[in-house]
């Protein structure tokens, strides 16, 4: 008898102390909230919205299948190598309380148990409500078919004093057709693009547009995170500035049109740093017809102290993977990126959790590795070398990464070696 209520009291404690089936309003919707609905909600890139279970519900087999293979959220870097503040993946709590979720059968839970956003999302931005919105003044109509040319828009800002961007967004209103995009500062006197008419797309004859400083804004691509800098940086844009779209578009079958919008915040304060975005690039090389793990290399010297602030990896479809580096000036060598699995369709930038100071002389380093044999799927043609090209079909090898330094710290003088001083003649110098 005293064994049959020991067991039975052993039974009743164990069903008693059973984990509660997971809901979505109680333990789903705070991890939806935190990594996910910033793409997945209406006019976002996602293709589905995530704000409701009514909304969630029919995904709930796509949501076990997707976490379990990491394949959402996106996040394409090895955790063994780098440490990066906006790292989208799951923790390991976070991918059972999914799992956990859908085999028990999705629960609703009580609607009671719901809760407001703890995000502010203005919608139809990322960055929240822009101070500023610089956008095209009509839609550009695109072809079914056919190679689409890069085309370059230039908009003045019209500003009168120098404005720091603490935060800025390009936006596309077609995703599907739209490639990238990138928003460039051209400084004022700049010759590059001289031949723009303000406001209206153009292509620049291939001879180049011209020469003058210019610098690299923000982009956008499937997956690009918009530039939302730190408390005390910011991106300059100086009085009188114009902005330059660079736009690609890509034919999808469909007559169709896209018009593109930038969006900006202005820092509050007068900042102490200045960002700016750099690249290790390489447009020289050929890529041999079949070979499935074509090594290229880039580099790029600083030579004047700076702090890492991000990594961007850029190629194209027969990209594989991609690893960046740096290189102090005692010799030691520090790892920062391994993408062991590079995808074109999520071009994902990566803020070091650490930002990391950069003394003079220091160089950063890049390596991507190309698939152009007939394993790859998304390979347009295994049989051609591949060279260097704008378009999807061609090749690119860029590291981009941002630096922050003071703000009197002139940008000439970290990217391009001081002229040393003239050797003074026999008659003498003058200084």
């Amino acid at each position: 008898m005293t064994i049959r209520m020991s067991f039975g009291f052993l039974c009743l404690a164990t069903a008693s102390f059973a984990a509660p089936k997971p809901t979505f309003y109680q333990d789903v919707q705070p991890v939806l909230e935190k990594n996910c609905v910033s793409c997945h909600r209406p006019g976002e890139a996602a293709p589905m919205s995530f704000l409701s279970y009514k909304e969630v519900r029919p995904y709930a087999a796509a949501i076990k299948m997707s976490v379990s293979q990491k394949r959402m959220p996106p996040w394409n870097a090895d955790p063994q190598v780098g440490h990066f503040a906006n790292d989208r993946s799951l923790s390991a709590a976070e991918v059972q309380t999914l799992l956990d979720w859908v085999s028990t059968g999705a629960a609703e839970g009580n609607p009671k148990d719901a809760r407001p956003l703890k995000r502010d999302f203005a919608t139809g931005w990322s960055i929240g409500k822009p101070d500023l919105v610089i956008e095209m003044a009509d839609y550009f109509p695109l072809p079914a078919k056919g190679t689409i040319d890069y085309h370059y828009l230039v908009l003045p800002t019209n500003f009168k004093t120098d404005m720091w961007v603490s935060a800025a967004e390009a936006r596309p209103e077609n995703r599907a057709v739209n490639h990238h995009i990138i928003a460039f500062v051209r400084e004022p006197g700049s010759k590059w693009l001289s031949e723009a008419v303000p406001g209206l797309p153009f292509v620049p004859s291939k001879r180049g547009g011209g020469d003058g400083a210019m610098d690299f804004l923000v982009g956008y691509a499937p997956g690009t995170i918009p530039v939302q800098m730190k408390p005390g940086q910011a991106k300059l844009i100086k009085a009188g500035s114009d902005i330059v779209f660079q736009l690609h578009w890509t034919a999808n079958g469909t007559e169709t049109k896209d018009k593109v919008k930038l969006g900006l915040i202005f820092s509050k304060q007068q900042p102490t740093e200045r960002v700016i975005t750099l690249s290790a690039t390489n447009s020289r090389f050929e890529i041999p017809a079949g070979a499935d793990n074509h090594q290229i290399d880039s580099k790029m010297t600083l030579y004047e102290d700076t702090t890492l602030e991000s990594l961007f990896p850029h190629m194209h479809l027969r990209g594989k993977a991609f690893s960046m580096r740096v290189v102090l000036p005692n010799g030691e060598t520090r790892q920062l990126l391994h993408v062991p699995h590079y995808d074109f369709n999520w071009q994902l930038g990566y803020n070091l959790a650490e930002p990391l100071k950069l003394p003079k002389g220091s160089r950063v380093e890049a390596s991507g590795w190309f698939d152009n044999s007939p394993n790859n799927k998304n390979n347009p043609d295994p049989t051609k070398v591949v060279k260097w090209g704008e378009q999807s079909w061609e090749e690119m090898m860029i590291g981009f990464f941002d630096v922050s330094f003071p703000v009197d710290t002139k940008v000439e003088n970290i990217v391009r070696p001081k002229k040393a001083n003239p050797t003074p003649s026999s008659a003498g110098a003058q200084d």
